[in-house]
C-alpha cells in the first residue's frame, strides 16, 4: 500500500490549478532488463525463501523453477529453499532499464484531484519551453495577488 501524500488543502476547486510534470513512463522511457542489467541483489548474493510462507502451488512452482537451490532444515516448522547467486530472481519480469531518451515536459490543467473540464495535457518540446511556461503562470499568479 503506498504511503500517504500529505497536501494543503486547496482553496480553490482542481479547475483554477494547472500542473507541471517532468515525467519519464515506464512504457516509453524503459525496457524490460535481465537481473544482471540491474545489479539485482538477488541475482548478485542468492536468496533464500521459506518454506513454510509458501503455499503449495508456490512451493511446487519454486522448487520446479530450474533454479539451482537446497533444502536447509533450521528447526522443527523452519525450512529454507537457499537459491545460488547467478541466477535470475523469481521477479526477473519487473526488471526494468531506463532507455536513453529526455524526459517529457508536461502541464496539465487541473491538481491531484483531477482535471474537471478534460483538457489534454501539453508536452513541450523543451525544458526551455516548460520553464518559460511554468513562469509566466507563476507571474500571472502573482500579478493578480498584488491587484488583490
Amino acid at each position: 500500500m503506498p504511503a500517504e501524500v500529505s497536501r494543503p488543502k486547496p482553496m480553490m476547486s482542481a479547475a483554477a490549478y494547472k500542473t507541471y510534470a517532468v515525467v519519464s513512463p515506464i512504457s516509453t522511457h524503459f525496457r524490460p532488463a535481465t537481473c544482471a542489467e540491474v545489479d539485482c541483489p538477488h541475482y548478485l548474493n542468492g536468496w533464500r525463501v521459506r518454506v513454510e510462507a509458501l503455499t503449495p502451488d508456490l512451493l511446487q512452482a519454486a522448487r520446479a523453477s530450474g533454479r539451482k537451490h537446497t533444502e536447509q532444515r533450521v528447526a522443527e516448522g523452519e525450512t529454507w529453499l537457499v537459491f545460488e547467486a547467478g541466477q535470475d530472481c523469481f521477479r526477473h519480469r519487473e526488471h526494468r532499464k531506463r532507455l536513453d531518451r529526455a524526459p517529457l515536459y508536461v502541464v496539465r490543467d487541473g491538481d491531484h484531484r483531477g482535471n474537471p473540464r478534460h483538457t489534454r495535457a501539453r508536452q513541450h518540446l523543451n525544458p526551455g519551453n516548460w520553464v518559460d511556461d511554468f513562469a509566466t503562470h507563476q507571474q500571472a499568479i502573482a500579478d493578480e495577488i498584488k491587484k488583490g
